[in-house]
C-alpha cells in the first residue's frame, strides 16, 4: 500500500494539524512500521467508562512498600511482568545481608532516590539519584546503601539488553561512551564467616554458602561488565521542526523489550509543529512509564515515583490542556523512564494495592473541567 491522503488531513504528519481536530497515529512495530494519521473531531481518549480488563492504569509508586523496605533479608516488589521481562520497585533501607545473582537475565536498576554502592564481582560502582546501573546476566552483586531513603526501579529482561545502533548520528549520540563507568576491582580478602549467594534461575531462588567472601576478584578484562551512567550526561536527539517519536530516546533494547529515557531537552521551535506527544493506539507494544523528576509536560498532577501503564489495543496521549500549556515553552524539564514490551504485561496484586483508581477516565474529566 502506498501513502495516501483522504479527506480533511494535513499533508505532513504532526505538522499544521487541522483546526478543531485531534491527530492520532495508528502504527505497527512501535514507531518503525507502517503507520497512518487519523484526524478525529473528538479526543481519542474521551471515553467516559471502561468495562473489562483492558484499560490505562496508574500506580502511586511513592506509596509502595516492597518487602525490602522493612526486612533487609527480603527482596523487591514486582509491579508488572510477562514472559520476557519484569518491572520491580526496591526501597532497601539497609545493606543486603546476602549476595544476589540473576541467572535468568539482565538487570537494569534506575536510582530514583538514595546513595550507596553496588558491590559486584567486577568491583564497586557508587550510585546516586539519576543513575542507571546495568548488571549483565550472571553478575553477582550486593547493594550497600549509605542512607535509609533509597528507591530503585528495576527492569529484569530475559533477553540481553544492548545499546541501540545510532547509525549516521555517530557513536557519541545520546550518550558518549566515555561517560559510562565500569567497576574497579575491589577484592574482599579479610572478611571472615559464611557468605550466602542467592541465585535466581527459572523464577526460583537457590542459596549457595561460601566460607570466604565470593567477591574476591583482583582483576578483569573483556567487553562484558556492569555499567553506570547518569541521566544528566544524556544528550537527547531533537529536531527544531518535527516532533520525534519516543524511540529516538532509546537507551537499551532487546528483541522483546526497549528502555527509553526522556531527559530535559529543547522543544520544537517551528510554530506549526506539534510539541506534545501525538495520540496513538498501542498495537504491538505495552508502554510503561516511570516518572522520576521535573515537570511532566504532557500530563499534570503526576508526582515523582508514579507509574503509568498503557496496554496494547487502546489509545493514549496528552491531556486536553497540554497542547495549549506547552505552546510558549522552549524546553522540557522532565526525567522519565519508558519501558516498552512486545508481550503484554500482567499487573501484580501488590501493584493493584497502589493503583490510582480513576486514572482511566482522567482525560475526559479534565476536558469537562476546562469547559465549565
Amino acid at each position: 500500500m502506498f501513502p495516501t491522503i483522504k479527506g480533511r488531513a494535513t499533508r505532513q504528519a504532526h505538522v499544521n494539524i487541522p483546526e478543531g481536530t485531534y491527530e492520532e497515529e495508528h502504527g505497527r512495530k512501535g514507531f518503525f512500521g507502517k503507520s497512518s494519521q487519523l484526524y478525529h473531531l473528538h479526543m481519542p481518549t474521551g471515553w467516559v467508562r471502561v468495562e473489562g480488563p483492558l484499560r490505562p492504569r496508574m500506580f502511586a509508586g511513592a506509596r509502595a512498600e516492597p518487602p525490602d523496605l522493612r526486612d533487609p533479608n527480603a527482596g523487591p516488589m514486582t509491579v508488572a511482568e510477562n514472559e520476557d521481562a519484569a518491572i520491580l520497585i526496591s526501597r532497601r533501607r539497609a545493606p543486603m545481608p546476602y549476595l544476589f545473582r540473576n541467572a535468568d537475565g539482565d538487570e537494569l536498576h534506575f536510582v530514583h532516590r538514595g546513595q550507596g554502592v553496588f558491590d559486584t564481582d567486577y568491583g564497586t560502582l557508587a550510585y546516586e539519584p539519576g543513575d542507571y546501573i546495568y548488571l549483565p546476566k550472571g553478575t553477582t552483586y550486593q547493594v550497600l546503601p549509605s542512607q535509609e531513603d533509597n528507591f530503585f526501579l528495576i527492569i529484569r529482561s530475559l533477553a540481553e539488553l544492548n545499546w541501540p545502533e545510532r547509525g549516521l548520528l555517530g557513536k557519541h549520540a545520546f550518550i558518549d561512551p566515555l561517560m559510562v563507568e565500569t567497576p574497579q576491582p575491589n577484592p574482599h580478602t579479610e572478611e571472615q564467616g559464611e557468605w550466602e549467594v542467592r541465585v535466581l534461575r527459572r523464577g526460583e531462588l537457590t542459596s549457595f554458602f561460601y566460607p570466604y567472601h565470593p567477591l574476591d576478584v583482583v582483576g578483569w578484562q573483556g567487553d562484558l561488565a556492569p555499567l553506570r551512567f547518569n541521566v544528566r550526561d544524556l544528550r537527547p536527539i531533537v529536531s527544531a521542526r518535527y516532533h520525534l517519536p519516543p524511540t529516538v530516546h532509546a537507551t537499551f533494547f532487546s528483541d522483546s523489550c526497549a528502555i527509553c529515557t526522556f531527559a530535559p531537552r529543547p522543544l520544537e521551535s517551528d510554530r506549526g509543529c506539534e510539541k506534545v506527544p501525538f495520540y496513538h493506539r498501542n498495537v504491538d507494544w505495552d508502554e510503561l512509564i516511570f516518572y522520576h523528576s521535573g515537570e511532566f509536560f504532557s500530563r499534570g498532577g503526576v508526582e515523582p515515583g508514579s507509574i503509568t501503564l498503557h496496554p496494547q489495543g487502546i489509545h493514549h496521549g496528552p491531556q486536553p490542556t497540554a497542547r495549549q500549556s506547552v505552546r510558549d515553552k522552549t524546553e522540557t524539564r522532565e526525567v522519565a523512564i519508558l519501558v516498552e514490551t512486545k508481550n503484554p504485561l500482567r499487573v501484580t496484586k501488590d501493584a493493584l494495592a497502589i493503583e490510582v483508581a480513576d486514572y482511566a477516565t482522567s482525560w475526559v474529566r479534565q476536558l469537562r473541567a476546562t469547559e465549565r
